[in-house]
């Protein structure tokens, strides 16, 4: 009886797999030795099909085929210098054979040679039997080098060959994203949709362009015909109620959300936008739900752990607020966005030393947003930390050079520890900057704004020629 491709496959890897255990040596041939390394590779398990590759050579040293697997395996692991080498012979032999040119175009665009990868892929294409895998190259080569022109063109070229390959009709659509060509991209996709109008990942781009667009109302259509042409759809049904939720029609957004519940496992993300759709609707308790059900699927999501937070401080109850933030921050440590709600929380509770440390972490963790380094500044100065508040606006004015609230505090801060003559370069640098904000001064140093001495500074800006 004679073995289906399958099972001649499956019946060689596993002789293969017999022969590595009991390291007795059986004979196969090329095509054989083929098959197993691809499935190997296809599996991620390099170092068997290493193996593979270096019996199959011992077995059949001049099988082009398997030498093309050894130079991608050297490719693999970055080898590049020994990988050209071989693949120097090869050419010598099979000038016809595209496979040389691609995995040649390959070493040079990992070596960021993308215009000499893509003029050998050019040479590939004119040999090659599957031109729509090298156009794909091309286009994937014109992308590194950012020519999004030409590569939205090879990926038009790739689509013409193969009008099911989606890979390559998300690139041409990236390409129109990157330009900003959102009308174009609705056009061609529209093109496409004539000759495939039953293509959901083409409606469902459409809807993109038109949710871009602001164009709601023709977004959701096109993600309605998305969901007819394949009602398992589950980015539709997510993306349509995102566009619902735009509309104001939260109950019809949780329907759409609440779909996608029931073809897979939940995912956070439709979780979180239930949990905001009934917030919107007042039904507080359901979204908590939804928020913690969020959480608990992905304690990773850091817009579920905000939302919990945020929706409890709206509701001014800060010490909820604070346990989960806590929670979030035992979790992820280095979440600047944890941080700057910690800091706020703690500084409504008066706990102004833990909200320094939220504020200085935030600064840590780059977030060099200008009120925050105010913020700070301000709770040093309740603290009675003069010092460290001047250090923190020097950082801060490294980013914000010319910045009157930043000045009058520094005057304010100078006066406040004698030292009078920095105290006016900074009130001169603040009146000059902006002088309205003189309300920081007074605000913030009551008895340095009623200090005889910034009384004249401040008069002689306002009358120069006194």
């Amino acid at each position: 009886m004679q073995l289906s491709p399958n099972e001649h496959n499956n019946f060689s890897l596993s002789r293969f797999e017999s022969m590595l255990k009991t390291n007795n040596v059986y004979f196969f041939d090329s095509e054989e030795f083929e098959n197993i390394i691809q499935y190997y590779l296809e599996n991620g398990k390099i170092a068997l099909a290493k193996k593979a590759t270096k019996l199959g050579l011992e077995q059949h040293p001049t099988a082009t085929n398997l030498k093309l697997f050894q130079v991608e395996m050297h490719i693999f692991e970055n080898e590049l210098d020994t990988a050209e080498a071989l693949l120097d012979d090869l050419y010598v032999l099979e000038r016809f054979n595209d496979e040389v040119y691609i995995q040649k175009a390959n070493i040079y665009s990992r070596r960021d040679e993308h215009s000499k990868a893509i003029q050998l892929l050019e040479q590939a294409l004119e040999i090659t039997s599957d031109e729509a895998d090298v156009l794909s190259l091309i286009g994937m080569e014109y992308l590194f080098l950012e020519d999004f022109e030409n590569a939205k063109y090879y990926f038009m070229k790739c689509l013409e060959q193969d009008e099911s390959d989606y890979s390559a009709l998300y690139n041409i659509v990236y390409c129109f994203d990157y330009l900003e060509e959102h009308e174009a991209a609705i056009d061609y996709l529209n093109d496409f949709l004539n000759k495939n109008p039953y293509c959901e990942v083409a409606w469902h781009q459409v809807g993109k362009q038109y949710y871009t667009l602001k164009d709601y109302q023709k977004a959701l259509a096109a993600y309605d015909f998305a969901i007819i042409s394949d009602d398992q759809f589950i980015g539709a049904y997510l993306e349509k109620g995102k566009v619902l939720e735009r509309l104001k029609r939260y109950e019809d957004a949780i329907e759409s959300y609440s779909i996608t519940l029931g073809l897979d496992d939940p995912t956070s993300f439709a979780l979180l936008r239930i949990g905001k759709c009934y917030e919107k609707l007042g039904k507080d308790e359901l979204a908590l739900q939804f928020y913690t059900k969020c959480v608990e699927e992905d304690a990773l999501l850091d817009k579920g752990w905000i939302a919990i937070t945020d929706y409890y401080f709206r509701k001014k109850n800060y010490q909820k607020a604070l346990y989960y933030i806590d929670k979030a921050i035992h979790i992820d440590s280095e979440n600047v966005l944890y941080w700057k709600r910690y800091a706020k929380i703690n500084n409504h509770l008066n706990l102004y030393e833990e909200a320094e440390q939220g504020y200085r972490r935030a600064l840590e963790l780059g977030n060099y947003e200008q009120d925050t380094w105010l913020t700070r500044c301000d709770i040093l100065i309740h603290l009675g930390e003069f010092k460290a508040a001047i250090t923190n606006l020097f950082q801060a004015i490294e980013f914000y050079s010319e910045s009157a609230e930043i000045e009058y505090r520094l005057a304010g801060l100078f006066f406040a520890t004698n030292e009078e003559r920095k105290g006016i370069f900074h009130l001169r640098n603040a009146l000059k900057y902006d002088a309205e904000y003189i309300i920081v001064l007074e605000e913030l140093f009551p008895s340095v704004y009623e200090n005889a001495r910034v009384q004249e500074i401040i008069a002689q800006h306002k009358n120069p020629s006194v």
